[in-house]
């Protein structure tokens, strides 16, 4: 597709090299001509430097209009000029990068008479991918398929785990939950595994289930926690506010802790069943007198990614849940593999996932077996996807032992029309209206038709 990227900050980058990787005509516009250069020179894309709310600038990148344009840039305003700009000269597609909270309550009407395809708030969007990890704690990541019948986990295995040394052809047996892992991390390998695979202290592992048999999995090997009710977050930013919405229903007593007098006086306005604190998230001494050492869960949330590792390292001592945001990529990779903060979370990655994940959805809008639902795991090495089966696939009640599936690629698991779950053995057939996870190193995949050599 012809796709314009206008923005060229984090999530504008990380978009325009995904989509670039999966052969996208793309256009990179930004006011700034060396991140013009830089990026055009690493990357096969084409560079228009200037305002991408202009009209000239638009008329440059593509003469008639692209297929999609994405405006990431650090201007909710200047986004959404933007896309009614590409709307007037041909663009079918617009989505919108939008982060202010003022602008919720006009979602409908920016979609509706605007016609902004898709907007996407950053912060909400990550701070709903830590609430879903705080109501289950066990887990470093957490993200859910299938109408929410399906989950898909994080989980590191430390050296006194009673994983270590596991054949996963023995799971069942010793545990008894049908229960699958989908992927394994090892050092700088990934891995997807079959039942001969043992697993090791150190392993990342990737486990998918139903909620129910998830929680059931880790009773068993005793080492469920439950959902994080006591929260102490550093960092009254839109992220907290975000997240303290999220987290309403569940909170019993939630903390937050900021040096802006402004930003704390904000923040105990809009919930004032929150206890504000104005003062220095850093100081130990006052996250001690604070309760630290009594709270569920600890969020670092200030705009510093050192201050965010170094807090998540000081309060993983205490038996809490550890959630660090730390943006710079080389900085969450380096905490997530040396294990230095339990879960890491980027608005970067999860707002790329989201817009990548429109995009791939767009491109099968003429097949039945779209995909519904994407998910990157490791580092974006590996892609979890929930395609629709439709009434035209070829494979319809052919057991999957006699489907030569492509190298690197898993069923991980199946959701009928009746909401039963599944998780496939040989056996096993797809039917139509079945809801399917699928699990790859392919991160190009588009059709489930491509999952067969």
């Amino acid at each position: 597709m012809r796709i314009v990227v206008v923005g060229l900050g984090k999530v504008g980058r990380a978009l325009a090299a995904q989509l670039t990787a999966e052969k996208h005509d793309i256009v990179v516009v930004d006011q700034n001509p060396a991140l013009i250069e830089n990026f055009v020179n690493i990357y096969d894309v084409r560079g228009v430097p200037g305002n991408g709310a202009s009209y000239d600038v638009q008329k440059e990148a593509f003469e008639n209009g692209a297929d999609l344009l994405i405006a990431t840039t650090s201007s909710d305003e200047i986004n959404i000029l933007a896309c009614m700009v590409a709307k007037k000269i041909g663009t079918q597609h617009t989505i919108a990068r939008i982060r202010n909270p003022e602008y919720e309550k006009q979602l409908h009407f920016m979609r509706d008479e605007l016609g902004l395809s898709m907007v996407v708030n950053p912060e909400k969007a990550t701070a709903r991918e830590m609430a879903r990890v705080l109501r289950f704690p066990s887990a470093i990541k957490r993200e859910q398929f299938c109408r929410q019948r399906f989950e898909l986990i994080e989980y590191r295995i430390t050296a006194d785990n009673p994983l270590v040394g596991m054949l996963l052809a023995d799971l069942y047996h010793n545990i008894r939950v049908k229960i699958l892992i989908c992927a394994v991390a090892r050092g700088n390998e990934t891995i997807i595994p079959s039942g001969s695979f043992t697993l090791e202290a150190g392993d990342k592992i990737y486990l998918t289930a139903s909620t129910r048999d998830l929680e059931k999995f880790f009773r068993r090997l005793h080492l469920f926690r439950a959902k994080a009710s006591n929260v102490m977050i550093v960092g009254a930013s839109r992220m907290a506010y975000y997240l303290a919405r999220e987290l309403e229903d569940i909170q019993k007593k939630m903390i937050v802790i900021d040096s802006d007098a402004a930003r704390c006086q904000a923040m105990s306005e809009k919930f004032p069943g929150v206890l504000v604190i104005h003062g220095d998230g850093a100081d130990s001494e006052l996250l001690s007198e604070e309760g630290l050492a009594d709270m569920d869960a600890f969020v670092a949330l200030t705009g510093m990614d050192e201050t965010n590792i170094i807090l998540a390292m000081y309060a993983s001592q205490f038996d809490c849940k550890v959630i660090a945001k730390i943006n710079r990529s080389s900085f969450a990779d380096l905490a997530a593999a040396k294990g230095l903060v339990d879960s890491v979370v980027s608005t970067a990655s999860v707002t790329t996932e989201t817009i990548v994940r429109y995009v791939r959805a767009m491109q099968n809008s003429l097949d039945s077996d779209n995909i519904k639902t994407l998910h990157r795991l490791v580092n974006g090495r590996v892609e979890a996807l929930e395609f629709n089966v439709g009434a035209d696939f070829p494979f319809i009640n052919v057991p999957l032992k006699d489907l030569t599936l492509k190298d690197g690629l898993l069923l991980a698991g199946i959701v009928r029309e009746n909401n039963k779950t599944v998780i496939p053995s040989g056996n096993d057939a797809l039917q139509p209206g079945d809801d399917v996870v699928v699990v790859t190193t392919d991160t190009t995949l588009r059709s489930l038709r491509d999952i067969v050599k």
